[in-house]
C-alpha cells in the first residue's frame, strides 16, 4: 500500500504538569509521534495548549510533533508553531476553504508538514482539492469524535470515509483521531487508516506499550491483508 503505520498518542490525555517525561515514556514504549491538540476556545469550546507549549515541549525531544489544530484563524498559527518545533501542521477544512492554497504553501515555508482535518458532519468531497491540488497537503485527518474534548466514543461510521479516500489516494497518510482503542482499531485499520491517535485506551492502560503494539499490529495486518 505504501503507507507505514504510525501510531501518535494524543498528549492531551497525559499529565500536563509532566509533560515531557510522559512524552518520553510514549516514544520508550514504542509511540512514531506525539499528538498535539491545539484547541482555541472558539473553533471548538475547549481551550488547550498554544505554541508555547509546543516550544517548551520540543527541548525535550526530536520526536514528530503531530499538531492538530483546532482553530478558527490557521494562518494566525504557521509562524509560532513553526518556530516552537511543530512537525506537522494540520488545519480543518470547514476554515480553509478560501486560503487553503496559502496556508499550505506557509507551512511548508516553515518546514512543517500539512494535513487536513475535517470534523464528522463535514462530506469527504470536501478535502480532495487540497489533495489534489498544485501544492497539496500530505495527510488527512478524519475525525471520528467531535472535536474538542478527549474520551468520546468512536463512531464507526466515519469509516466510510476513510475507505473511500484509501481507494481513491493509495499512497496516502489518513489519520484517526476520536475513541480508538483495541476495541475499534481493527475497523479503522482494515478501513485503511494507517495513523493512530489514541489517548485515553493509550494513557489509561496499565500497559500502555502494549495497547501501542497491539494498535500497530491491526494497521500492519490490514494493510497485508488488502
Amino acid at each position: 500500500m505504501g503507507v507505514v503505520a504510525k501510531i501518535a498518542p494524543s498528549m492531551l490525555s497525559s499529565d500536563f504538569a509532566n509533560l515531557a517525561s510522559e512524552a518520553n515514556q510514549m516514544l520508550r514504549l514504542g509511540a512514531d509521534w506525539l499528538h498535539m491538540d491545539i484547541m482555541d476556545g472558539h473553533f471548538v469550546p475547549n481551550l488547550t495548549i498554544g505554541a508555547p507549549v509546543i516550544e517548551s515541549l520540543r527541548k525535550h525531544t526530536t520526536a514528530y510533533l503531530d499538531c492538530h489544530l483546532m482553530v478558527t484563524n490557521p494562518l494566525d498559527y504557521v509562524d509560532p508553531m513553526g518556530k516552537a518545533g511543530a512537525s506537522g501542521f494540520t488545519f480543518h477544512v470547514e476554515v480553509s476553504k478560501e486560503n487553503w492554497q496559502e496556508l499550505v504553501q506557509k507551512i511548508k515555508a516553515k518546514g512543517m508538514r500539512p494535513g487536513v482535518a475535517l470534523k464528522p458532519g463535514t462530506p469527504i468531497e470536501e478535502v480532495y482539492p487540497l489533495i489534489e491540488g498544485e501544492n497539496p497537503v500530505e495527510m488527512v485527518l478524519v475525525m471520528t469524535v467531535e472535536p474538542g474534548f478527549g474520551g468520546q466514543k468512536f463512531m464507526s461510521e466515519m469509516m466510510e470515509k476513510v475507505r473511500v479516500l484509501r481507494k481513491k489516494y493509495p499512497s496516502l497518510d489518513i489519520e484517526v483521531d476520536g475513541g480508538l482503542g483495541p476495541s475499534t482499531i481493527d475497523v479503522a485499520a482494515s478501513a485503511g487508516a494507517n495513523c493512530i491517535v489514541a489517548g485515553s485506551s493509550v494513557f489509561g492502560a496499565s500497559e500502555p506499550g502494549q495497547v501501542i503494539s497491539l494498535l500497530r499490529k491491526s494497521v500492519e495486518e490490514a494493510q497485508q491483508n488488502n
